[in-house]
């Protein structure tokens, strides 16, 4: 009889040695690729940090807040721009010396990015069953090389701080109802106003108490610096938040908001006012409409995703740094491809994968880092320019449009964001 045929070995896991040492590897490699991608922003040398503490000198031996000017080579000049309220909270830094005063922003923000990024991955690691250590450090390491968080990092900014208390606020205390729900947002529009817009997002979700603790703590916050500052807090109020020029120019690359968008069309000219604001309405109806509508299906990370996308596009002015949102887009893309895994659904999963992939490399890349566009007026002349001139506009559009909402027999399996169990680390 001819010998039976021998099957060939079973495919099995039971490697945690390789396992261990691709992980390893995919580590190192994030790591050794950071300094290439910090080397360039290094130029900045703090430079935001610098002028925010230049300011609360000049402020403290008694000369007028937003009277203070540097000159700068791009911008013509630079100024501090906050509200009075930011001026109060930066006041003991200026006690420091500049080096301490920079070590602790940096550690505070890398220290920001550990949080919240395992705050929006935790859930992913226990509803996919993935190695909790690996996939947080890889997570982190991905963060920090993205263009948004380089430029926080290397100017000396506090957008990361501000995601720390509108995430612990919108994630956790808002759906668990508690009794603050809503101070941290409140907080964090009376340090920087743009998070303003997560009010009107919890205005329209119907999270009434939340947006009026929200509104209460934003106003007290105000009050109080204008009982300490009267004259510049009715200077900001009054004349400066109306000025966009003292932000800087609404032309250049870094400013991707709609506005920057038509500026770049019009420059040196300022685009039609009529015009961009028809096209934040447009923006904002849909975008919150959408963002409610990820709210009432309990996918609460979607919901104020999108709305940080609204906020990033309808405002005036959009720097690099300010648009952190591209980073939850990503862990929920990658999540929705992850669940994607019915046969049925392979198309779906390719697609979510390509478009997660995609964003991050674009993320990544940026549009500011690896580009020279001088210091004249930029205008756009062509499609080409067009594309890479407003790379995060046209993403944030694509994402606000194309962001899967979670609902229905999706929504009854998945784990709640609110939930910080996580799986073994297994594999």
């Amino acid at each position: 009889m001819p010998a039976e045929p021998v099957a060939p070995p079973a495919v099995t896991d039971d490697d945690p040695g390789g396992r261990t040492v691709r992980r390893l590897v995919a580590v190192v490699a994030l790591i050794a690729v950071l300094p290439a991608l910090y080397l360039p922003g290094l130029n900045h040398k703090f430079l935001d940090l610098k002028i925010y503490m230049s300011a609360v000198d000049w402020w403290r031996v008694g000369h007028p807040l937003y009277d203070y000017v540097q000159p700068d080579r791009v911008q013509g000049e630079l100024y501090f721009t906050y509200p009075p309220f930011s001026a109060l909270l930066l006041w003991p830094f200026g006690l420091l010396p500049l080096d301490v005063t920079v070590t602790i922003f940096t550690v505070l923000t890398v220290l920001a990015v550990v949080l919240t990024t395992w705050w929006l991955v935790a859930p992913v690691i226990a509803r996919h069953d993935l190695p909790r250590t690996f996939t947080l450090v890889a997570a982190v390491l991905l963060v920090l090389a993205v263009e948004s968080i380089r430029e926080t990092i290397t100017f000396g900014q506090i957008n990361m701080l501000l995601v720390v208390l509108i995430l612990a606020d919108l994630l956790y205390a808002v759906p668990q109802a508690r009794r603050w729900a809503g101070v941290g947002v409140g907080l964090a529009t009376a340090l920087k106003l743009f998070p303003g817009i997560f009010i009107v997002y919890l205005l329209a979700t119907r999270r009434w108490r939340a947006a009026a603790v929200a509104s209460a703590t934003a106003a007290a916050a105000t009050l109080l610096a204008a009982a300490i500052a009267p004259r510049d807090s009715w200077r900001f109020w009054t004349h400066e938040l109306w000025t966009t020029e003292r932000v800087g120019r609404t032309d250049i690359v870094g400013n991707q908001s709609l506005f920057g968008l038509l500026s770049r069309f019009t420059a040196p000219e300022k685009p039609d006012r009529l015009l961009w604001l028809l096209l934040v309405a447009v923006v904002a109806v849909y975008g919150l409409w959408r963002a409610t509508r990820a709210a009432r299906a309990g996918d609460v990370l979607t919901g104020l995703t999108l709305t940080g996308f609204v906020g990033s596009l309808a405002s005036p002015i959009t720097w690099t740094h300010h648009i952190y949102w591209f980073v939850p887009a990503v862990v929920l893309l990658a999540d929705a491809a992850l669940s994607a895994d019915r046969p049925d659904e392979a198309r779906r999963r390719w697609w979510l994968s390509a478009l997660a992939l995609g964003t991050t490399a674009v993320i990544v890349y940026g549009v500011v880092t690896f580009q020279k566009w001088g210091v004249e007026p930029v205008r756009t002349h062509d499609p080409v320019d067009f594309v890479l001139q407003n790379s995060y506009v046209l993403l944030s559009l694509l994402l606000l449009a194309a962001l899967p909402i979670r609902s229905g027999h999706r929504a009854e399996n998945r784990t709640k964001w609110t939930d910080l169990s996580t799986s073994r680390d297994q594999r």
